[in-house]
């Protein structure tokens, strides 16, 4: 006679999972903000919309972390990702102007471990508090045979809110606007995949020092949170356009905060080279433009104002910690001109 099943002999711990709330409630905690209705525990988060709004528009986004999610089960390293999480969605919705208000996060796995997911779910928070943005809800989904162990995805949800009057797009962007680039972290969260193929090829030391880092640490550095030091600047200079260098880097995220009529042109020598994006390109024999069509190559955050708006810009970012170039201009687009256009520093 065969004996009686549980949930657990399917795969399925669900006092893992309770293990997992606890520690995720005190994280959740730190990241909570005025408007937090309902949060975590609950069927549905809730978040009352804030005051002083005359028309209130809400901006949403959601992303993933990609395959950099592959080097961190092979690398164990967990604590990283969550940042990534939560950048990814929260600096998209900012390039509306919009302010974050709150996250939700989905995490899936084969088997869970409570270590690895409060680790990840550490970094969601940690994330969180950089954006000012309240982590109120998500879902832990435990399914066996759908992941090997010691692995799992993660996707991301972003709520933010602006003034509709106040919105960010490419209707304000003109010729002789002036561009500036906010230095990114490393990589950030895209071209993963060439990464981890350059990695492949080069099978290097990962312990050896790259941007004053060992190099496993300088490839896994998070995405850089952009969101508080570029509110600040909209309230106090007249920011034309934001675009967040993604996927596409920056000769295909540039160009969707650009009138058809405009180009951008970029000159790479106005920004330093990292070490990791001259050991990526080296070793992987990148070709110039496909490291600019990839990568962020060191600029994670661009702003688009006019020229005589520039010094204050730089002036107010620098003084919030943010490293600043002024990369280029925005100028007329001949017919058949790309819509951005990256020019050699040789």
């Amino acid at each position: 006679m065969n004996s009686p099943l549980t949930y657990k002999d399917a795969g399925v711990d669900m006092q893992a999972g309770d293990d997992l709330v606890d520690a995720i409630k005190p994280l959740a905690k730190r990241t909570m903000r005025p408007g937090v209705l309902a949060g975590i525990g609950g069927f549905g988060a809730m978040f009352e919309v804030p005051k002083g709004y005359k028309e209130p528009v809400l901006v949403s986004g959601t992303d993933g972390v990609g395959t950099k999610l592959r080097l961190a089960f092979e690398w164990d390293i967990h604590n990283t990702v969550g940042i990534d999480l939560v950048a990814m969605s929260a600096n998209d919705i900012l390039v509306q102007g919009a302010e974050p208000l709150y996250f939700l996060d989905y995490f899936a796995c084969g088997k869970l471990d409570v270590k690895t997911a409060a680790s990840v779910v550490g970094g969601i928070a940690y994330g969180c508090e950089q954006a000012g943005c309240a982590l109120i809800g998500g879902e832990t989904a435990e399914m066996p045979g759908m992941y090997p162990d010691g692995e799992y995805d993660l996707a991301g949800f972003a709520v933010g809110i602006v003034e509709k009057s106040e919105i960010l797009d490419a209707s304000k962007v003109q010729a002789g606007d002036v561009i500036l680039g906010l230095a990114s972290n490393g990589i950030h969260s895209n071209g993963f995949s060439l990464v981890r193929k350059i990695l492949e090829r080069a099978q290097p030391d990962l312990n050896q020092m790259c941007d004053g880092m060992p190099l496993r640490e300088a490839i896994m550095a998070p995405t850089r949170l952009y969101v508080k030091p570029v509110l600040e600047l909209i309230k106090k200079v007249p920011v034309h356009a934001l675009a967040h260098i993604t996927g596409g880097g920056l000769v295909e995220n540039i160009p969707r905060v650009l009138p058809d009529s405009l180009v951008a042109e970029l000159d790479r020598g106005t920004w330093p080279e990292t070490e990791l994006f001259k050991w990526l390109q080296e070793n992987g024999q990148v070709p110039f433009d496909e490291m600019n069509r990839v990568f962020n190559c060191g600029i994670g955050m661009v702003v688009v104002l006019p020229a005589e708006q520039a010094k204050a810009a730089i002036d107010l970012l620098s003084g919030a910690g943010e490293q600043v170039y002024q990369v280029g201009v925005v100028r007329p687009r001949i017919e058949g001109e790309a819509h951005t256009i990256v020019r050699s520093a040789t």
